[in-house]
């Protein structure tokens, strides 16, 4: 097995950008601007007018290292090679020869510049990709870092170095035109200036430098205090204001005409490595690492810059993921980012943000200009939803790693609630540096009303999600004496089940008329080993026990019986989840294989491995998709149920064989996702020398062979419009004739051949025939030879042919591309008398061509209705011919064994639907 059976990968939903630097172009055919990101082995295209993905590349077989774009083709750099592709999918060019990996990329005209890590600078023939030059620099005295193409500079180019000398080359000659001072720093920004001759220089050190590059002059010198320049940028709409972006996240605006600091923005958590303005607009793109891209607008009364438009996922890998509501459209993730959000899997455009977690949400919104958030609680490890009381008050309990402190959020109003939920019991202690305790589980009531929450110490205790009042405690004076590692309850709050490390699954009354505390189980079962996990599917009152031993335990909660055990995971259960209609359970443990279940016959039915731990995963509500995170990926990877779309044959496989690899998915975009079927195609990893190759899409669709078996009788794909009325064709012209005559065509000249139809057209071919001439000189004769005359139609010519060679199956083609008025018109011309142009040869041939159909089981429909017109039009002249009359038995006997298939397997089904009837429990 080279797949999963039951699942494919479909999509991967959160990846936005990463420290690859975006490209900005403008689009003719589209009217806008264009921002192309990096994700990783694939890029992005946004459009700049609603941010909205319009385009996904397709995988490269390493990590994009540059990306550059002109008005035809998007240059990716991937490993050595680099990659030209039309319209994000169509590949176009590929260029090899670098042996180091790709760094820089720099579209000249009809040529690219390509640097590598060794500082071997190469220029290539677009069109050709043919290498025109090649110029190698050595890394320990002039490593290029940064290349930009002065304006109304021809054939030149500036290189800046990590050692802080700039150098001018004219490409053409490939000269050295000239060697700049050095700097006292690292050259990492070069970018050309509004004003001709000047280039800007970012310097390691935080110093931006404007350049006069004709005389060798400073033009302007200032110094940011915020790390040092990753990006710089013009704006371009009339205004002198130069942005700068540092390490930290800051982008600082300048006023070239004061010399001075106009205002400054915290645009990202992390380092700003893509800034751009928008040519001719007070528009900035910015994007960072921290897997985000923003645009702002500068229309502030100050001149300052607000938010317009962003697109984010988590900036750390996400811990959890969970389906919210029964339509299955929307997930919410938790990630090591310490925020909650929420992603669509119908359209990005639905993504948002639930914030990041804070001691003091009030506090926090006023640290927007620091890099840090002293308010930041940790993040979240584990989090519970529940729909019932949505609208009302919160509907989400989180955990954080390693606090005692739970936390409620809210779906409707998206955003933390105000509830921090800690034990009476706990709240003097936990700023004691000794005090350990934390809550490790927690599970929300059906009805919304209710969180229970499980602690490192044992204890469980129940409080009211809305006003945050403690309600009940469970055992005295703790539920367990260990680790808690889950709870469950069931649907209408009659039941609570904790688990611990002790091993023991107790079950506890929900609530104790006039009591806060329950102190006793009414049953307990000991698993005998420690508990690593609980989940629950309540609707089927099925409880899912992982346990530290590797296996899975299935108990029933209104028995209180194990009813399962699965064995084959070699890893800690991780994660599991149910399917919707409780026939699968889905588990994933650090062996990094997901495995799935059949609860009912107690079988592994399928399993396969990823390259990277699975953390969390969950089930769609409707059963088609399997949401999962993995560890180092920002991403939620959506794997399609192939069972909803497809025929799965599902068997029995043994826990300990071995899983196949799977990649995992990619994302597709909006326009994509709105037009393709679920079955996403996927790009498999290949060879880099056979990159074209593995870029073409796979064709999973099943074509059906013509006929499955012989002992089958196949109907032909042929409208029924075009036989079913053959019979009564006479009645329906009748029916539809037109009230008016029919005017006669208006007739060409004479000496203008026509072809006859409907049609009015000219005869082509006519006096194109070959004229040879005579060795006397004399053209051939014009004498018509009485052999060559032939009045049988185009379908008697078929038939007339199939008389020696008694191939029928052009014949029979032809027939099933005519109308119904054409069948008509042929089978009424096979006929020797009443002035039909056809023979007895050929009506025999028709005889036998039906034969032949119904011997070959195939259009079995066509054959009957083909021999009743027959009959019908030429059945007097069949009996009256003895060589047309001996051929009527073997038609009888080829028809009758035809339909006694057909009437068998209609009986035999009938007989089926009227037991099934019938049947009575």
């Amino acid at each position: 097995m080279n797949s999963s059976h039951l699942f494919q990968p479909n999509r991967a939903l959160g990846y936005v950008s990463n420290h690859i630097p975006p490209n900005v172009r403008y689009i003719d055919q589209r009217r806008e601007n264009v921002v192309i990101t990096c994700v990783g082995r694939s890029f992005h295209v946004y459009g700049c007018n609603s941010f909205r993905l319009i385009r996904t590349g397709r995988i490269h077989p390493a990590d994009i290292t540059a990306i550059a774009a002109d008005g035809f083709l998007t240059y990716v750099a991937a490993g050595n090679q680099i990659y030209g592709w039309r319209s994000s999918v169509d590949l176009r060019k590929v260029y090899r020869g670098h042996e180091k990996p790709v760094h820089l990329l720099l579209p000249f005209a009809k040529h690219l510049i390509s640097v590598d890590g060794s500082s071997l600078l190469k220029i290539w023939i677009v069109s050709t990709q043919e290498l025109y030059l090649e110029i190698p620099f050595a890394n320990d005295k002039f490593q290029i870092s940064a290349i930009v193409h002065p304006a109304s500079y021809k054939n030149k180019i500036l290189l800046g170095s990590t050692q802080g000398g700039l150098q001018l080359w004219n490409l053409k000659s490939c000269k050295l035109v000239h060697k700049f001072e050095d700097f006292d720093s690292k050259v990492l920004q070069l970018e050309q200036a509004p004003a001709i001759d000047v280039i800007a220089v970012g310097l390691h050190s935080g110093k931006i430098v404007l350049l006069n590059i004709q005389y060798e002059e400073i033009v302007i010198e200032v110094h940011q205090d915020w790390g040092s320049v990753t990006a710089i940028s013009f704006r371009t709409d009339g205004t002198s204001i130069m942005a700068t972006a540092s390490s930290n996240g800051q982008v600082v605006f300048w006023d070239l005409e004061e010399k001075a600091i106009l205002s400054t923005l915290m645009a990202h958590d992390d380092s700003v490595t893509g800034l751009q303005f928008l040519p001719n607009e007070p528009l900035l793109v910015t994007s960072s690492p921290d897997n985000s891209l923003k645009m702002w607008i500068f229309d502030l009364s100050d001149g300052g810059a607000r938010l317009l438009r962003f697109r984010e996922g988590h900036a750390a890998p996400p811990t959890c993921v969970r389906y919210h509501g029964a339509s299955g459209r929307n997930i919410v993730s938790s990630g090591e980012d310490s925020s909650l959000r929420i992603f669509s899997t119908v359209t990005e455009t639905l993504n948002c943000s639930l914030g990041k977690a804070s001691y003091n949400r009030k506090a926090s919104k006023k640290q927007k200009k620091k890099s840090e958030d002293p308010f930041r609680m940790p993040p979240i490890s584990y989090f519970t939803t529940e729909v019932t009381r949505d609208k009302e008050w919160d509907s989400i309990a989180a955990l954080h790693q390693g606090l005692v402190q739970v936390t409620t959020w809210s779906y409707s109003k998206r955003r933390m609630g105000d509830l921090h939920l800690v034990p009476e019991a706990f709240q003097n202690k936990q700023h004691n540096k000794d005090f350990t305790v934390m809550a490790t589980c927690l599970c929300l009531s059906h009805c919304g009303n209710f969180i229970t929450i499980g602690y490192s110490s044992g204890h469980v205790e129940r409080f009211n999600i809305q006003s945050g009042i403690h309600r009940a405690s469970y055992g005295f004076p703790s539920a367990h004496k260990d680790y808690i590692r889950g709870l469950s309850s069931d649907n209408l709050n009659q039941l609570m089940v904790s688990g611990a490390a002790d091993g023991l699954l107790k079950f506890w009354n929900f609530k104790q008329p006039n009591s806060t505390v329950i102190k006793l189980p009414f049953d307990t079962i000991d698993l005998g080993d420690p508990i690593t996990l609980i989940r629950t599917h309540r609707e089927s009152a099925i409880l899912c026990v992982a346990l530290d031993d590797f296996t899975v335990v299935l108990v029933d909660l209104d028995t209180r019986v194990t009813v399962r055990r699965f064995e084959g995971h070699r890893g800690t259960i991780i994660d599991a989840c149910f399917s919707p209609d409780s026939r699968w359970l889905i588990t994933t443990a650090q062996d990094c294989v997901v495995k799935v279940w059949d609860i009912p016959s107690s079988y592994l039915i399928d399993h396969f491995r990823v390259s990277h731990m699975c953390t969390s995963l969950t089930m769609s509500p409707t059963g088609d998709f399997l949401a999962t995170t993995h560890v180092d990926y920002r991403g939620i990877n959506l794997w399609a149920n192939k069972s909803l779309f497809t025929n799965v044959t599902l068997r029995g496989l043994k826990p300990e064989s071995e899983a196949p690899l799977l990649d995992l998915p990619t994302a597709i975009c909006d326009e994509q996702q709105d037009g393709t079927e679920l079955s996403h195609d996927n790009v498999k990893q290949m060879e880099i020398d056979e990159l074209e190759d593995a870029l073409e899409e796979i064709n999973l669709e099943y074509n059906s062979p013509p006929q499955l078996s012989n002992e089958l009788i196949t109907m032909s794909t042929v409208a029924i419009s075009r036989w079913q009325n053959l019979l009564n064709l006479d009645i329906i012209k009748k029916r539809n004739r037109p009230r008016q005559a029919l005017k006669k065509p208006k007739a060409a000249p004479f000496f203008l051949p026509t072809v006859a139809g409907l049609d009015f057209e000219f005869d082509l071919q006519a006096g194109t025939g070959d004229k040879t001439s005579s060795a006397g000189g004399e053209s051939e004769s014009r004498i018509i030879d009485i052999k060559h005359v032939d009045h049988l139609t185009p379908f008697g010519k078929l038939l007339n042919a199939a008389v020696v060679t008694e191939e029928y199956n052009q014949a029979i083609d032809y027939l099933m591309k005519l109308g119904p008025s054409m069948i008509d018109h042929e089978i009424r011309n096979l006929t020797p008398f009443n002035s039909g142009s056809g023979s007895l040869p050929v009506m025999g041939a028709f005889m036998r061509m039906v034969i032949y159909m119904f011997g070959q089981r195939k259009e079995f429909e066509l054959a009957q209705s083909y021999l009743s017109l027959f009959l019908k039009l030429h059945g007097r002249a069949v009996v009256e011919n003895e060589n047309l009359s001996q051929l009527l038995p073997a038609l009888e006997e080829a028809q009758k064994t035809g339909w006694c298939v057909i009437e068998d397997k209609l009986l035999y089904g009938l007989g089926v639907v009227s037991n099934l009837r019938n049947y009575s429990v």
